[in-house]
């Protein structure tokens, strides 16, 4: 009966280390494959529809007194890609002018690419028109420094991206997790001009990452810079945004990987008592192959703003 027991426990080892050995292997192997084909997608704006973390926004440097809310119509075109989506922004003032919770995302995305960009990206035939839901962004915002004479006011912001895109096989949304921290900065000049009142200057830098596949992510630094200037009801800003990933660099993944978008914008605001009408026009200058227009209405709440007693 001993001897029995004994040959059991030995065949019991035996078997376990030879699972344990093919275990082994075949994470080797895995690595090994990870290494020598480092990425099959190039997760990049240039390779994937308009709202696939696009060039982040860049505000006034500045945290509203009351709730705020933007409802847009997006409308991105050229280059082969059809996109119509619609677009939502909530701001939260937790603590007036200091403290706020932001929140946006599109919806309703329609989208449609020729056959020839859908041949370079790879999108089989009949997924080049369809539909599909939009990554869910959440922001933090923190009034470092508050405007003063000499000195431009300073918000830092921590921004998370969800996983809720889909139709990943059309290339509309990567399907991984990203984040970015920056800081903003801004500077109002009173004018008595018969054309504006003011002018302002705000600024953006800061530190961008998604993930790509294969456990790799991709980084680098963002930046952003606008004029803003007005007369009575009217206002209109104009700038220049980007970020620079580091993959397109690497001789791993070519230089056409697109991880480097830079858009320039322009936009006009009619200003009343209840609510804010905007038009708006941007271009990719590098690797971001879209032009957009965009139609808004922004409007506040004080009801929704909440109050410490």
């Amino acid at each position: 009966m001993q001897r029995y027991e004994n040959f059991t426990i030995c065949r019991n080892i035996r078997t376990f280390v030879v699972d344990m050995k093919r275990i082994l292997v075949s994470s080797l192997i895995l690595n090994i494959v990870v290494f020598v084909y480092p990425q099959l997608e190039r997760y990049s704006t240039a390779w994937f529809g308009p709202n696939a973390f696009p060039v982040p926004e860049l505000s006034d440097a500045t945290i509203p007194v009351s709730t705020t809310f933007d409802i847009t119509a997006d409308y991105y075109f050229g280059f082969g890609d059809k996109t119509k989506n619609g677009y939502f922004r909530i701001e939260i003032p937790l603590l007036s002018e200091k403290v706020a919770f932001k929140l946006w995302s599109g919806f309703l995305e329609k989208y449609e690419l020729s056959p020839e960009l859908a041949a370079l990206r790879a999108v089989e035939t009949n997924q080049i028109k369809g539909k599909a839901n939009s990554d869910i962004y959440v922001q933090t915002r923190i009034l470092l420094k508050k405007e003063t004479a000499l000195w431009p006011s300073l918000i830092l912001n921590s921004t998370l991206k969800t996983t809720s895109g889909t139709a990943n096989f059309a290339k509309r949304y990567y399907n991984t997790s990203g984040y970015y921290f920056d800081v903003e900065a801004g500077k109002s000049f009173q004018l008595t001009t018969f054309f504006s009142d003011y002018i302002r200057f705000a600024g953006t830098a800061g530190f961008l990452c998604w993930e790509t596949d294969n456990y790799t992510q991709n980084e680098g630094p963002m930046y952003g810079l606008k004029i803003k200037t007005g007369k009575n009801k009217l206002d209109w800003e104009a700038g220049i945004r980007g970020y620079t990933g580091w993959m397109s660099s690497h001789p791993a993944y070519g230089a056409d990987y697109g991880d480097r978008p830079v858009v320039g914008f322009t936009k006009l605001v009619y200003t009343t008592k209840k609510l804010n009408y905007y038009i708006q026009y941007q271009q990719g200058f590098r690797d971001f192959p879209y032009h957009q227009l965009r139609l808004g209405i922004q409007f506040t709440s004080k009801k929704l703003t909440p109050t410490y007693k």
